[in-house]
């Protein structure tokens, strides 16, 4: 075997399987410095920017997902699979890894088949409390499972499966100390409330619209916002925060410093993402959870009642965010009890030193002895 370890890493479409993938890449060149990493993501997708943006070179297949209202596209999924399935060999012949490792997103499966019909180990990282379709099939071929939740062996092949918890940014850690600059960053008064708004890397629509109409409200109660967008809504917002911007309420297409973010707020309004769920478990943050039900399996609403049933999160139906919303986060930010209950409650489903955990099993799997 070559001495040099050589991996590659697929996970994109949104930052939740994105981020997770950057993480154990980094974690990975952090146990072996000279490791040589390969990401493999889908043409057209966040992943062909965040990824080079962290460091990390990244070669694209022309994959995409199954639409679920008719769709023409859905007519050409079978030729999209097959033309991907021939790049990732080809990548794999080229490149000749150790290990393949898959974090979900459309690129993932080809990448993981292509791997395990040429016998190279692989290990999936699957994030969420309900697994998805692909990451089932996968799981009969691949060698390893990191998971982040219990009673995952009603999915997966019961000897596979790792407890490791979902990787996480590392600039999350120590959160508290970082709350004087990160009020002087955001130009928030100390002394007022704040919340913090995520619908995601791509955004969410239901959240956006509730948090616009609600902002003369939240502007009454004195409260502060931060309030990331995606980039599909942010022209509306920044029309609505305008007449506030007074009274400390921002928009944001994309919020880049998220430790800062996190560190200036009092409760977090969020998506229930497995990435998002699992820093705000790492960061201790009171939060109500509004999962999306435009995903596969409605795995957000199994994230979030995880939560709910250990009272650690607070949740709002998609379907009752416009009228719910905005009374709810009021109402927790007034309840400083509730608040810790949540905090404390939230902090013991906590994984830490999750992208090191992973590391280590990618580098058993490679061979690799450092």
């Amino acid at each position: 075997m070559n001495n040099k370890l050589k991996i590659i890493l697929s996970g994109g479409g949104t930052g939740g399987h994105i981020f997770p993938a950057v993480a154990i890449a980094n974690e990975v060149k952090n146990l072996v410095p000279d490791a040589d990493i390969l990401f493999v993501g889908a043409l057209g997708k966040m992943e062909m920017e965040k990824v080079p943006a962290s460091g990390y070179k990244i070669i694209g297949i022309p994959i995409a997902g199954l639409q679920r209202r008719f769709a023409l596209a859905n007519f050409k999924l079978p030729f999209l699979i097959i033309m991907s399935l021939l790049k990732t060999r080809k990548i794999i012949k080229e490149f000749q890894p150790n290990v393949v490792v898959g974090t979900g997103g459309f690129a993932s499966g080809p990448l993981l088949k292509a791997a395990c019909g040429k016998g190279i180990p692989a290990l999936i990282q699957e994030q969420n409390s309900y697994a998805g379709i692909t990451n089932k099939i996968l799981s009969k071929k691949v060698n390893k499972i990191c998971v982040a939740y219990e009673g995952m062996e009603k999915f997966f092949p019961k000897e596979k499966i790792i407890m490791t918890g979902n990787p996480v940014r590392q600039d999350i850690k120590d959160i508290k100390q970082k709350r004087n600059e990160a009020l002087s960053f955001f130009k928030l008064d100390p002394n007022k409330k704040t919340i913090l708004v995520i619908g995601g890397s791509l955004g969410a629509r239901v959240i956006n619209e509730a948090m616009g109409a609600g902002l003369q409200k939240l502007a009454e109660n004195n409260i502060q916002v931060i309030w990331q967008t995606g980039k599909g809504y942010f022209e509306t917002a920044k029309q609505q925060t305008t007449p506030f911007a007074d009274k400390n309420i921002f928009a944001f297409d994309f919020i880049s410093k998220m430790d800062l973010a996190y560190a200036s707020a009092d409760i977090v309004i969020s998506r229930a993402g497995a990435s998002s769920v699992s820093e705000l478990c790492n960061i201790g943050m009171p939060c109500i959870l509004v999962p999306s039900p435009n995903v596969a399996e409605d795995h957000q609403t199994k994230n979030a009642m995880a939560l709910v049933n250990k009272n650690a999160a607070l949740l709002v139906k998609d379907a009752e965010a416009s009228v719910d919303l905005i009374n709810k986060a009021i109402g927790l930010l007034k309840d400083t009890n509730k608040q810790e209950e949540l905090s404390k409650s939230i902090s013991t489903m906590a994984f830490h030193n999750s992208a090191n955990v992973i590391a280590k099993e990618v580098l058993k799997l490679a061979g690799y002895n450092n």
